[in-house]
């Protein structure tokens, strides 16, 4: 049988491998080198000593272990790091930003203090009211929101709708909204719209005190009057309320929920008669309405106090349209205006001239028409041959001549000492902002024809003001007591702290006030300059004034009309009240006796009648106005 070849691939022998071997460069007993098939796998050579391992050597897996732990640590440590700075160092700070961002504060607007009149009358009070906000961030449906509010507000749909719409976080929607209707807004819990404290300042008189009270602006600071003068004891101290919110502006039921409450304002209680402030200003009003008087103040003070019960001026204002009044008019012109009194600056030249001891009631003077001033001539009211007249008589026909004589007497330095005394040329001190000091020029600087006009009230101005407290004292004995207009103030606690009264100053002794008072009374007498200065049942003692006013037009006095002036007290015997009245008249050449004079007789009348003063119990004096005996 034949034998098939043998296979060379398959050689028998010892040194043969099997497939997967490692035995490259390895022989068969006796035979050659063999060759590694394509088949068996190549394996690293095992050194002596060494363990055969699966995978990478241990000392690289050793060293990769170690580079990975330690990157590892690293990571580690840097998280571990930031969150010991977060939590550590940093946790307040990012709990506070946290906090911040849903914290909202809003203001707690103190109640601002009551402006009374003297019996309690409120003139000027508080109520509470809000400010509707929306923040448009937050408001989820601008249409709807905006239907919500537009009957409540009574404000447009589409322009609600265009500020809840906007692209900012503000949006200021109504103002000074009642209480009910806030309450209905709240009920409604829109979220986006939020409600603040904006109360309402109420003046329940009207024009009755305006000018004395003054306003208040839209932030609610006083802006003119007791309003502003008085502003820090009103306003108090505004709270705030801290509230935690979440979305839509909602106060968080478990979140920080804490207020400081705010300190209302206290009360202030004028010296002010509600009742008698409406008659002064009704009968000026009156008069400004006549066609000729375009400007007229009075003051009505108490003799012994110095309070002043009524203080007006036409044309005035109602404080809650002072946005909407002319600016001209928002002023107190009984206090900041000022005019050249005329003649009733006679009765401090007189008194000088008693005081000093170069005159008395009964002395007589012969008096010219006329007399040389310097490079003028000053003439009574109308020029007359010489006349023998008291002293009486001269203030009773307010002779500016026979006032010259006796100012000569007392010398221009000694009279300007009185008139400061008087408290010319210097602010009285009362408690309203905006008075004005009034024109008093030093007598060394005094000219010829000055030195003339000065004693009898020209080249000298005043303010009513003024003019009421030289009379008031000379009806309280020739004792000066600055004029107040402040009662008391009213803590919310109900503590009443009485406005500081200053003490009164001897201007001229008691007995050259009686020998006035007595002159004085004969200017409403017979034979006086102002008999329709009289009032029914009660004596009265005052003075009349007509002083030239400057033309604007061309800066001199033709033309110009005149200022007319009445002051005066009652009961002349005993005297409560003084009243100074002056009326602006740029187209009329009337006289005080003629046109101050009624206005004061009719406030004197209601002033004595509602206070219950007695009649006067004993009739006027026969006055003695010449005399057979000149004096010169």
């Amino acid at each position: 049988m034949p034998q098939r070849p043998a296979d060379p691939s398959r050689r028998p022998g010892r040194g043969s491998t099997t497939r997967g071997s490692s035995t490259r460069g390895s022989t068969a007993r006796g035979g050659a080198p063999r060759r590694t098939s394509s088949h068996d796998v190549l394996r690293p050579r095992r050194e002596p000593g060494t363990r055969r391992t699966r995978g990478l050597p241990t000392a690289v897996r050793a060293r990769r272990n170690k580079w990975g732990f330690t990157v590892l640590v690293v990571l580690l440590v840097a998280v571990v790091t930031k969150l010991v700075v977060l939590q550590g160092f940093d946790g307040a700070a990012y709990a506070q930003a946290a906090e911040t961002d849903r914290m909202r504060v809003y203001d707690i607007s103190a109640i601002r203090g009551a402006v009374l009149d003297r019996d309690g009358n409120p003139l000027a009070y508080t109520v509470e009211a809000s400010m509707v906000t929306a923040d448009p961030s937050v408001v989820e449906d601008p249409q709807r929101t905006a239907l919500a509010l537009t009957t409540l507000l009574d404000v447009p749909v589409d322009e609600l709708v265009e500020k809840l719409s906007g692209d900012g976080k503000y949006a200021l929607l109504a103002r000074q909204v009642d209480t009910a209707t806030s309450d209905q807004i709240t009920d409604l819990a829109l979220p986006g719209i939020v409600l603040q404290d904006d109360p309402v300042r109420l003046y329940p008189a009207g024009v009755v005190g305006g000018q004395v009270v003054g306003f208040t602006g839209r932030d609610g600071d006083g802006l003119a009057g007791i309003e502003q003068r008085y502003d820090d004891v009103l306003s108090g101290t505004d709270g705030e309320r801290r509230v935690e919110v979440g979305a839509g502006g909602i106060p968080i039921p478990s979140g920080i929920d804490a207020s400081t409450p705010a300190v209302d304002g206290s009360d202030v209680t004028l010296t002010i008669d509600e009742d008698l402030q409406y008659t002064v200003q009704q009968r000026l009003a009156e008069e400004c309405s006549n066609g000729q008087t375009t400007r007229g103040s009075a003051v009505v003070q108490e003799v012994a106090t110095g309070r002043i019960v009524a203080m007006a001026t036409c044309p005035g204002y109602d404080p809650s349209q002072a946005g909407s009044t002319d600016p001209d008019l928002l002023g107190n012109p009984a206090i900041s205006d000022v005019f050249e009194p005329g003649s009733v600056m006679k009765a401090v030249t007189l008194s000088a001239a008693i005081e000093d001891g170069y005159a008395t009631p009964d002395t007589v003077l012969s008096v010219n028409g006329h007399i040389q001033a310097g490079d003028k001539v000053v003439t009574d009211a109308h020029d007359h041959a010489p006349i023998d007249w008291t002293v009486t008589g001269i203030l009773a026909k307010s002779s500016n001549v026979g006032t010259i004589m006796l100012a000569r007497q007392v010398g221009d330095a000694r009279l300007e000492e009185y008139m400061r005394a008087f408290g010319l040329g210097s602010t009285t001190g009362i408690e309203l902002p905006g008075e004005s000091a009034g024109i008093l020029q030093d007598s060394a600087d005094w000219t010829a024809s000055r030195a003339a006009n000065v004693p009898i009230g020209q080249g000298v101005s005043v303010t009513a003001l003024q003019m009421a407290s030289v009379y008031q004292t000379i009806a309280n004995g020739g004792v000066r007591i600055p004029p107040r207009i402040v009662e008391s103030t009213t803590a919310p606690d109900g503590t009443v702290t009485p406005e500081a009264q200053p003490g009164g100053t001897r201007v001229i002794s008691e007995s050259t006030a009686e020998q006035m008072a007595y002159m004085l009374e004969a200017v409403v007498g017979p034979g006086g300059t102002a008999p329709k200065g009289e009032v029914d049942g009660f004596r009265v003692a005052g003075k009349t004034g007509t002083a030239q006013r400057a033309n604007p037009e061309c800066g001199c006095y033709d033309g110009g009309g005149y200022f007319t002036t009445f002051v005066g007290f009652a009961p002349a015997d005993a005297p409560q009240y003084v009243i100074a009245v002056d009326l602006e008249r740029p187209n009329s050449d009337a006289e005080g006796g003629q046109v101050a004079a009624p206005v004061f007789a009719d406030l004197m009348q209601y002033v004595l009648t509602a206070n219950d003063v007695v009649p006067s119990g004993t009739p006027r004096p026969d006055f003695q106005l010449t005399g057979t005996e000149p004096t010169n």
